[in-house]
């Protein structure tokens, strides 16, 4: 048998898992690590706590499985996106990691979209938005603030390969991120030069990662030092993994055009596969090769979602019972007897791209109970979904079903609604761990256990249950969705009437 290591590097923790050819998780443990946050929107982590998180998770889920640490074959990681790390020529970091959650490069961002580039594309067809998140942004950030960090730093480049340069010694990058989120583009000529050059910005260039390796490549084996500290040999090879979110469409099954991958937790991400470019105010993408080969990923997502839900746990003073409400509410019939959401609570993502815009509860009266808000919460998520879907339908993208991931895979009564607002089957795997089944597909690939990933997704992601749309509540939400679409302009009015710019 064969035996592969995974890593799932998350915000508040990694978790390092072992899985054999069949897709079955032998062994899973995780080990967390601290966020520091200050003031000006900052959250930064210490990449030694990544590494050494790593090392202890990995030895302890090896030991839990009961795999001879000689059978592992191969290392594959899924992480952050848009985590940036500055390093020394040893590998060191010259300042805590700057995580993507972390928005202080706005007016970097700013001036990102102000140059006008051609690789802008991908940026909502180029109108924008660029997110203060992002590779660019942050790197001009620390050359403008700490210009002393950004000379002396050897490489600049995220948690990713802060990891890749650990285990094997290779400044290799994942073709996965920088597509995503540094604006490479395999179809227009690789690395955005121009974009860095008309930002004063050149040096950068040298400081990226030399090598560029898609999901599923080899990197390399593992250095000696790394083999030592993980308890495994140096024969073990490093596969290239990539962001969380997208290694976890790989673990969702989603690779046919046609697929969208939704990607639940606090927020929704949304990623669909499309055989042709797409780019168009509204959404995010098309980025070419950044899973698949030969395939493009199209991109939409929602600021606040499992997090709506979470805040109204806080005001029921930690009274709520989830599973008590979820019962009563599936008993309500769709639009809660008046309710409405709008689920901008911390601004609009997309298809609006809006970060003033703000959350409403409309039709509240004193019959209403917390299943009633509850429901409604839910409903005003799956219209911001069905939003998402229809401006990226307007852009020439069209999903057939949707494959869910993460929290909203718990609930029936959500799984449900978003299957009746959006009009699509949904598809919930046997395994909701998406990244890192993700993962140990591309380490098998990589390993040559595979030819491709997709001969990867149909020996080792397992189907779980499919929901489809009922055509009686389909039809009801046809008709409360164009209630929510007239919602942001509406509100929009009010609070520029207020003086509040949205």
């Amino acid at each position: 048998m064969a035996y592969f290591l995974t890593a799932d590097g998350g915000t508040e923790s990694l978790r390092a898992r072992v899985y054999d050819l069949a897709g079955t998780c032998l062994g899973s443990v995780a080990v967390p690590y601290e966020t520091k946050f200050s003031a000006g929107a900052r959250a930064e982590q210490d990449p030694e706590d990544w590494w050494s998180a790593f090392v202890k998770a990995s030895r302890q889920a090896i030991a839990q499985s009961g795999v001879d640490a000689a059978a592992i074959e191969a290392v594959t990681l899924a992480t952050t996106s848009c985590t940036v790390v500055a390093l020394d020529r040893d590998g060191k970091a010259l300042r805590p990691a700057i995580i993507w959650m972390d928005v202080r490069a706005n007016a970097e961002a700013d001036a990102v979209l102000a140059t006008g580039d051609a690789a802008l594309i991908a940026n909502g067809g180029g109108r924008g938005p660029v997110s203060a998140e992002w590779m660019i942004p942050k790197a001009l950030w620390i050359a403008r603030n700490e210009p002393n960090i950004f000379e002396a730093a050897h490489t600049i480049c995220e948690y990713q390969d802060f990891m890749t340069l650990r285990l094997t010694g290779e400044r290799a990058a994942s073709l996965n991120n920088v597509t995503l989120r540094w604006h490479y583009a395999t179809d227009r000529g690789g690395w955005a030069a121009s974009l860095v050059e008309k930002l004063g910005l050149s040096a950068l260039l040298d400081k990226w990662p030399l090598r560029v390796v898609p999901p599923g490549g080899v990197v390399g084996n593992l250095s000696a030092r790394a083999a030592e500290e993980l308890g495994l040999s140096t024969r073990v090879k490093l596969v290239q993994g990539g962001a969380d979110a997208l290694i976890g469409m790989i673990g969702l099954g989603v690779a046919k055009p046609g697929q969208l991958a939704l990607i639940t937790g606090s927020s929704h991400l949304q990623f669909g596969v499309t055989e042709n470019a797409v780019h168009a105010p509204g959404v995010w993408g098309t980025y070419r090769d950044c899973v698949y080969p030969d395939r493009y990923i199209i991109e939409g997502g929602q600021t606040s979602t499992g997090s709506i839900i979470a805040w109204l746990g806080r005001l029921m003073n930690g009274t709520m019972d989830i599973d008590e409400l979820n019962r009563k509410a599936a008993a309500l019939e769709p639009g809660c007897d008046g309710l409405l959401v709008q689920d901008h609570f911390q601004g609009n993502r997309t298809p609006y791209t809006d970060p003033l815009s703000r959350g409403a509860i409309v039709g509240l009266t004193l019959a209403h109970e917390p299943q009633h808000i509850m429901r409604a919460m839910m409903e005003g998520i799956g219209f911001g979904t069905r939003a998402i879907l229809d401006a990226m339908a307007d852009a020439g993208y069209r999903g057939t079903e949707i494959t869910i991931g993460g929290g909203a895979g718990a609930s029936d009564l959500w799984l449900q609604i978003h299957a009746d607002t959006a009009g699509l089957p949904v598809c919930v795997p046997a395994s909701r761990d998406a990244p890192s089944v993700g993962s140990a597909v591309l380490a098998a690939h990589g390993a040559g256990h595979f030819a491709t990933i997709d001969d990867g997704i149909a020996a080792m992601v397992r189907p779980g249950k499919r929901i489809e749309p009922r055509k009686r509540e389909v039809g009801l939400y046809d008709e409360i969705y164009q209630q929510y679409r007239a919602l942001y302009p509406a509100l929009k009015s009010v609070l520029e009437n207020k003086g509040q710019s949205v």
